[in-house]
């Protein structure tokens, strides 16, 4: 199965794009992520819309911070990605006529429930600025935030 990465890549853009003076061309971004520029493009303009990131056209256009990151949590960029569930887990039939699947969605949908709602806690709780200010401290003092940095 696959995963959903877009919140913790676009995450690892915004953190970026917090270190620089210059606006970050979708080429830029889409080279550090591995992928092609429409698809940054298309993820990015749900930023947009949530008004977190402003984009320019043409030459010394790209995409720059609309907001200061202590105004953005984790539950934010997760929304304006268009993450629809959070959990990839679940069940075939909503309504089902056999007993014990009806027993088995019960336990499954209220585990979820509360799971989902843990995990919304947490991502609304963490801003921006906390990831930033965790990775400045991990920086080497002569590094730049743009070296590959070892674990």
């Amino acid at each position: 199965m696959r995963i959903d990465s877009r919140l913790s890549r676009m995450l690892h853009v915004l953190l970026h794009m917090a270190e620089e003076s210059q606006p970050i061309t979708s080429e830029r971004v889409a080279a550090m992520l591995g992928t092609n520029a429409a698809v940054v493009r298309r993820t990015m303009a749900g930023l947009r819309s949530a008004g977190y990131v402003h984009s320019v056209k043409g030459h010394g256009g790209g995409w720059t911070l609309a907001r200061d990151l202590s105004q953005i949590t984790l539950l934010d960029i997760h929304r304006a990605v268009g993450t629809e569930r959070l959990f990839a887990i679940g069940f075939d039939n909503d309504n089902p006529d056999c007993l014990v699947e009806r027993v088995v969605n019960g336990s499954m949908s209220e585990a979820l429930r509360q799971a989902e709602a843990i995990l919304i806690e947490r991502l609304q709780s963490v801003t921006l600025a906390e990831l930033s200010r965790e990775f400045r401290q991990r920086l080497p003092a002569n590094a730049s935030a743009h070296e590959p940095t070892k674990r």
